[in-house]
């Protein structure tokens, strides 16, 4: 009888300590799989399964899944790698001596709008900003280097990741195609000469970081005394896309200023009752040398620099 008393209160402690207990560890649980979902974006199933097979460790939990969606991302990438992926963005970071042009395509306008592929660009320039800061050294006034999509995938972003491995976890959460393109990092060797930047369509607030369809990068020569205006040529380059600088020794002017493709006889994008020559010289202005990037735009093979170079190689210009 009293053995039988005893199991019965056991019983009833237990069921005590279950009514009590189970509801804090759950909660406690829920509270972990919340901040795990938050912090990685996985899916609750998946962050779930990760807490399980971690004991609740957080941080475990939050190393298997991005192992998990790496190994995935880059059979998806694999997968994914012969669809066109022309849509996408292209993005600038530059300083007075520095820029970074940058240009990262997927498939469809909706995934380029996705925070996370938003993520993945501004890790990219960050990573050629760095690049041009860090390992651009050469004579002349300016040191360049265009990286072509293998290049650029082996730079590391923040946290020490290749960027090639960072694009193919994207590519893993979103199934859909994207390649880190091409890019350019540049870096001015002197003083006089300056780098400027722009994006369109523009930000509200001038930044050093922009992103937009279209973009490029101005290097160019202007007293300080004088209002800049390296902006508003860079902003004009973008939006009438010369195809050269021009020689008014060797090139002359077209018939119709609508066809016009040499920088210097161009009108004016913010003032067409005046040619770009004419602005700066007005401005005492130098071009030394641009890129211009047009999201999804076919390989222009027959430009200068477009062959393939190691990275620790550079174009100068003399």
């Amino acid at each position: 009888m009293q053995q039988k008393v005893k199991s019965y209160s056991e019983m009833i402690l237990q069921l005590v300590r279950r009514l009590h207990i189970t509801p804090v560890c759950q909660a406690a649980e829920s509270s972990l799989l919340a901040k795990l979902r938050k912090k990685t974006g996985y899916t609750i199933a998946n962050c779930k399964k990760a807490l399980e097979m971690n004991n609740n460790d957080t941080d475990k939990a939050e190393a298997w899944l991005n192992e998990q969606a790496q190994a995935m991302g880059w059979a998806k990438a694999t997968k994914l790698a012969g669809r066109k992926a022309l849509q996408g963005l292209v993005a600038v970071k530059f300083d007075k001596n520095h820029g970074a042009l940058v240009e990262l395509n997927c498939e469809t306008d909706f995934v380029a709008k996705n925070d996370k592929f938003q993520k993945v660009l501004e890790d990219a320039t960050l990573a050629c900003y760095k690049f041009a800061h860090t390992n651009l050294q050469s004579k002349g006034p300016i040191t360049k280097l265009e990286l072509d999509s293998e290049q650029l995938g082996s730079l590391s972003a923040e946290g020490g990741k290749k960027l090639s491995e960072v694009l193919a976890l994207f590519i893993g959460s979103v199934g859909e195609n994207a390649i880190l393109r091409r890019a350019e990092c540049w870096k001015a060797n002197s003083n006089d000469v300056k780098i400027t930047a722009y994006t369109h369509p523009a930000l509200a607030t001038p930044s050093d970081y922009s992103t937009g369809r279209y973009g490029a990068l101005l290097a160019y020569k202007q007293p300080n005394d004088i209002e800049d205006v390296g902006k508003h040529i860079c902003q004009h380059i973008v939006g009438c896309a010369p195809r050269k600088i021009g020689d008014k020794e060797k090139d002359k002017p077209t018939e119709n200023s609508d066809d016009e493709t040499c920088l210097i006889y161009q009108e004016y994008l913010l003032d067409p009752s005046y040619t770009v020559e004419e602005v700066l010289q007005s401005n005492k202005v130098e071009v030394l040398d641009y890129v211009r990037f047009s999201c999804g735009e076919e390989a222009e093979t027959e430009m200068p620099g477009v062959e393939k170079q190691p990275l620790d190689s550079v174009q100068t210009l003399q």
